[in-house]
């Protein structure tokens, strides 16, 4: 299930990139995110893109889409 505040990563390993979900409403085919580390470059992405691990059901690592890092956002440091 995808959530405001849920990490992904690249699937690619040329990549780096992680991205934060800002919003997303069930049932749509896109998710609003923004890069993870800046809190910037708003975009929208399909959301059949998003996956829960970063392997396929075979075992074998995913190639394309984004995987999921983290779960829930991280709590603030008081």
């Amino acid at each position: 299930m995808i959530t405001p505040g849920q990490v992904y990563r690249d699937c690619d390993p040329r990549s780096s990139v992680t991205i934060r979900i800002e919003s997303y409403r069930p049932g749509d085919a896109r998710a609003h995110v923004v890069d993870a580390v800046t809190g910037k470059r708003f975009r929208q992405i399909l959301a059949h893109t998003l996956h829960d691990s970063a392997t396929t059901k075979t075992g074998k690592p995913r190639r394309t889409g984004y995987a999921l890092v983290r779960a829930t956002p991280e709590e603030p440091q008081p």
